[in-house]
């Protein structure tokens, strides 16, 4: 499959709902407000201010058609040189296991060659860990709903 990755703007945040969704979508019936809990909003509201970054995948024929999306941001009230940024990841079903969220990931990272740590709300065994292990980083916190995430730059 073809697709191009570009760089998420201040203009993305429909983009990123969309993502949030398909990253928290289990079935058919997963409404679309589950978005709109707090736990989950906090990685989209208000996009585009200091520290939002991020890159999202569309299909190259049909641009129309996102395929995926990783960006992370720096969590409200703290200072973007000294906090450890929460990373968002999500590739649409169907298009997993295609090589795209490792292509996302690499971008990222080429991207933020500064930012060493990174906080993922995941489990420890979720396949983005595994991901961010191969890109050199190691769990260094963890509990049974999220890990943060270190390397060494």
């Amino acid at each position: 499959m073809d697709y191009v990755i570009q760089p998420l703007t201040a203009t993305d945040e429909p983009i990123l709902w969309e993502m949030v969704y398909q990253a928290l979508r289990v079935s058919p019936d997963t409404p679309r407000d589950i978005v709109r809990q707090p736990e989950y909003a906090r990685y989209v509201e208000g996009w585009g201010r200091a520290g939002d970054t991020g890159f999202v995948a569309y299909d190259a024929k049909r641009r129309d058609e996102l395929l995926g999306a990783v960006w992370f941001r720096v969590p409200p009230g703290q200072r973007e040189e000294e906090a450890t940024r929460e990373l968002a990841f999500a590739v649409t079903s169907g298009h997993r296991k295609r090589g795209i969220g490792a292509a996302l990931l690499t971008q990222l990272v080429k991207a933020n060659p500064d930012c060493s740590a990174v906080r993922i709300s995941a489990a420890p065994n979720n396949p983005t860990v595994r991901l961010y292990e191969r890109f050199g980083f190691k769990i260094v916190q963890q509990s049974d709903r999220a890990v943060t995430m270190k390397r060494e730059i």
